[in-house]
Formats: structure tokens, sequence, C-alpha cells
């Protein structure tokens, strides 16, 4: 029997396991993965950005782990001799009410920690001429990119290193009971079980009773790349984001590679693994998903039309393209010709209020946990996050 047993070979399913072996070094844990290779799909397939973490309100749990999990991924990294691109990131005003929107960040920042400053038009077009801002800009020095397959991997590798297993090709089937579960390689016992399954979370947590009140709505994220970086991006640039939703708008974002990236789409996929045609097709995943989409549609819950209509928009890259004049002074675009690899966002919705929740949800009942929204930033917040997952959910039960 396992002392833990984690579904999901994800970012969030391999932290867990390193702050468990951090606790007790003696702890007896199996990550299962259905996938050949851990962070296969969300964690493997993000952007790369290590974000500062002002975007978000004082009181939210991604603002009390994104600035931490920021500055303890950067130390990882040159810890581990792993690429980073310590570049910061502007962000820019497109018109004189933007303003206001950077000057709201900025509150944010300040109430979160983070350190931001000001620069004016300026400066700006001194340190990256390729870019634009109304009056002024929010600059953040430690929003930094990564590989996020090799940050891990070699988490993967501290783990095996510790003791701990990772059965890839091996699949969440079935709960038998508190105390165990079936895959595809026969039934795995354990003590306590935590669900990090990303896009099937919300399927597995019901299996535990859980998740009464959510289910995924998958959205499908692309970028177009410049490989070359012809256009001589510097730094990651964004606009200034509508707030209420979880997207943060079109922007540039500068690669550990060195390439550039305009992007992502956001656009609503039919089925949760719908990367491309009909690949992984799941016809009654499509139907449930259908339903909801089509439910967000009618009523229009939180502008979901004109988002949907929009996201639909950017798959035109000329259309993807203009969406950025208003950040370039006189930029090159030529070389963005390539769309990258799709990720999916695991993004959680409330089926009774139709709002998409935009923080952590975690469930527990008995000797399961669930982490049921793992959303942005939540490869950032990794580290802080499910040191407190552990903290809260597991440890101090098992001192009661």
């Amino acid at each position: 029997m396992y002392d833990f047993v984690i579904i999901g070979g994800g970012i969030i399913g391999l932290s867990i396991a390193k702050a468990l072996i951090e606790d007790d070094k003696d702890a007896f844990i199996a990550i299962i993965e259905k996938e050949s290779e851990v962070a296969t799909h969300a964690s493997g397939r993000n952007s790369g950005v290590l974000h500062a973490g002002f975007y978000y309100s004082a009181n939210s749990l991604k603002a009390k782990f994104a600035r931490v999990g920021n500055k303890e991924l950067r130390r990882y990294c040159k810890a581990n001799h792993l690429k980073i691109n310590e570049c910061g990131k502007v962000v820019l005003a497109q018109n004189e009410d933007e303003v206001k929107g950077l000057e709201e960040l900025k509150k944010r920042g300040d109430l979160n920690g983070v350190e931001l400053h000001w620069i004016d038009k300026k400066e700006l077009n001194c340190k990256y001429p390729n870019l634009k801002t109304t009056q002024k800009a929010l600059y953040s020095p430690t929003t930094s990119t990564v590989d996020p397959k090799e940050v891990c991997l070699s988490i993967k590798k501290d783990l095996l290193e510790k003791n701990v297993e990772i059965f890839t090709n091996t699949k969440y089937l079935k709960k038998i009971s508190t105390r165990s579960i079936l895959t595809n390689g026969g039934e795995l016992k354990y003590r306590w079980l935590i669900n990090c399954a990303g896009l099937y979370a919300d399927k597995i947590a019901k299996d535990f009773g859980l998740a009464k009140d959510y289910t995924i709505i998958p959205f499908k994220g692309i970028y177009l790349k410049d490989k070359k970086n012809r256009s001589q991006l510097k730094t990651n640039a964004y606009p200034v984001p509508n707030l209420k939703n979880p997207f943060l708008g079109v922007h540039f974002t500068y690669a550990v590679d060195g390439s550039a990236k305009i992007g992502p789409t956001a656009i609503p996929a039919f089925w949760r693994e719908n990367y491309k045609g009909c690949d992984n097709f799941n016809f009654k995943e499509m139907i449930t998903i259908l339903y909801y989409e089509a439910k967000l549609f009618l009523t229009n819950a939180f502008g979901f039309r004109a988002l949907a209509y929009e996201e639909m928009r950017k798959y035109y890259k000329p259309h993807l393209l203009k969406l950025t004049s208003g950040l370039t002074n006189k930029m090159n675009l030529r070389g963005f010709d390539k769309w990258t690899t799709p990720g999916i966002r695991a993004q959680l919705l409330n089926i009774n209020t139709l709002e998409l929740v935009q923080d952590f949800i975690v469930e527990k009942k008995e000797n399961s946990v669930h982490i049921l929204n793992a959303v942005s930033p939540a490869f950032t917040s990794a580290f802080p996050f499910t040191r407190w997952v552990v903290k809260n959910y597991i440890k101090e039960k098992n001192e009661q």
C-alpha cells in the first residue's frame, strides 16, 4: 500500500509529490500518468511565462502563490542549470481608458508585494523602440520565461532519485473503495489519493462524490511563432487585460529559446483533448461540453458570445497580427508565420452560476484530495500552492 497515490504527471502532480517527499523523505509515493511521459498536456504546452503575480486581487490564492512561485521557480531553474530568460514584461495602454487599467494593476501589484515600476513613453522608446504605449507603461522585472517541459522533466528526475515511483501509460479507470483505485495496470492501494488530473480532474472527483457544482470547459490556445525573432522582441509585451475574464488578451512572448510568439487564442474546444482535427475524439464529452457552451451562448454569461466570436477570428492570421497593432511601433511582423503546437486550458465552470472560476479550487472527502481548478498561473504557483495543499488538506488531518 502506498502512502500517497497521485493521479496526473503535470506540474501540479509532480509538485505535490515534491512537497510530500520534502515533508517526509520516507513517504511511499506513486504518480500515475496516462501518457507515455509527464507534462504531455497543459504543463508541457503552456507559454512558459513565469508570471509576477500582479493581475490578481489581493484576497485570491493566485495572488498568494504567484509572487512566491515566481521567485522559487527562477531559483530552481538556476540551481538546476535549466534555461531561463529573465526578460521582464511591459503592460501597455492602447488608449487613455486603458491607463486606468494600468493603475489598477499597479494597485494590485502593490497590495500583493510585487515589484513593479512605471516607465514613461520616452523610457519605453529607449529600451524597447518597437513597442508603444499611451502616456506610460507598467514594467515587471521579475516576469521570466522558461521551457515548461524541461522544468517538469527536471522535477521528475529529482523525484525518481528520491524513490518516488512514476507509472506512465497508466490510466485511472474507477474508484474501487476509499483505499484503492483501478487502473489499466491493475489495482493500486493507498492511504491518500490526490487527484491532479487537469482536464479530467472533475470527472475523477465525481467518482468520489465531489465536484457537484462544477464541470471542465476546455479552451484551446495556439500562438503564431517568429522562430528567428525578426521582430527583435526583447521583453514580454501585454495589453491591459479585461479583469472580468481569466484570459490576458493577445500579447507578445519572448521565449526562452530566443523566438517570439503572438497569441494565444482561447477558443472553446469541443472535447477535452481536441488538439487537432478529430484526434482523441470523444462523442460523450462533446455532447456535454456543447450543452454547457450552448447555455453560455444563450445566456451570454460573462460576454461569452462576443468572446467566442472574437476567438474564432483569431485563427485568421492577418486578424491576429492586427490585434497587436496597438502594442507595436513599426515592428517587423513578417517572421510570425508558423502556428505552434496547440495547448488546452482546463477551465472550471460553475454550472449553477455559469461563471468561469478564476481561482484555485480544491475539494476533499475522507482520504482523497481533488485539485479541480489549477488555472493560470498554476505553473508559476506550483511550488507554494502544492505545499499549501499538503499542509491544509493532508498534513493537518494526519496530525489530528
